[in-house]
């Protein structure tokens, strides 16, 4: 699996004061923005178009039952304070290494959760975010230096021993998954973005972690100078690089 191309598109402005100030970042080919939306309706309608694309060879047999799933996901995902996710999916059918594994798979996600911290200060707030993170043994918590601003990462890889009789074969498995998650503080308002990926592909561990660097690189708390795109959804399909508001 390799690291694919990354293409650009801006948020909306803020609608009120009370909301996280605006985000920009670029999402690469491959992402899947799930059909997060403000209304029922418009998670139904941005749902039934994100299957087609995810699903791209199935019929209506496989859309029409698959389209309510992802709109309760877009729900719940919003209720949490998260603004984007998308499934990144990447097919390894031409590593020789594997080559009948078929598709290396992520979660991504982002969230701005209010911190408090004073917006003039984001190495402040980073700092104490990495004694946080620190902390917990279970983490890999190291400092990071980025072209937006001082961020911090934490790694954890988490084992799963899956019970015998839910495998195919009815042996005990093993499920090896991880999670890179990258906190910045704002520097234009008191929250923290905060990324996160997570995979059980670890077996592509090195890609899925070169993937997200790439993308925390693109992270702008200033509206880029190009041709503004509006911002993605569902329907914009994989690679459409939705950048959002948080």
């Amino acid at each position: 699996m390799t690291t694919p191309p990354a293409t650009t598109s801006f948020p909306p402005a803020p609608a009120d004061t009370s909301q996280p100030p605006p985000i920009w970042f670029v999402a690469p080919d491959g992402f899947y923005a799930l059909p997060l939306a403000g209304t029922a309706e418009e998670r139904a309608e941005r749902s039934r178009e994100f299957v087609r694309g995810l699903y791209s060879r199935g019929d209506e047999s496989l859309w029409e039952p698959a389209a309510p799933y992802y709109a309760g996901l877009a729900e719940l995902m919003a209720g949490q304070g998260v603004s984007y996710a998308a499934m990144g999916l990447y097919s390894t059918a031409d590593e020789e290494s594997a080559p009948d594994a078929g598709v290396a798979q992520c979660a991504f996600t982002l969230a701005a959760v209010p911190t408090g911290q004073e917006t003039t200060a984001p190495d402040i707030a980073a700092q104490g975010i990495l004694a946080v993170l620190s902390a917990d043994p279970h983490n890999d918590a190291r400092w990071l230096d980025l072209p937006c601003g001082p961020a911090v990462s934490s790694v954890t890889l988490t084992k799963y021993e899956i019970d015998p009789d839910i495998t195919a074969t009815g042996d005990p498995k093993s499920l090896l998954t991880g999670q890179i998650q990258v906190h910045i503080p704002f520097p234009t308002g008191p929250y923290t973005a905060v990324f996160t990926l997570h995979t059980a592909s670890t077996d592509y561990w090195a890609e899925f972690c070169d993937l997200i660097m790439t993308v925390l690189r693109t992270v702008s708390f200033e509206e880029p100078e190009i041709g503004t795109v509006r911002a993605g959804s569902a329907e914009d399909g994989p690679g459409s690089g939705p950048a959002h508001e948080s």
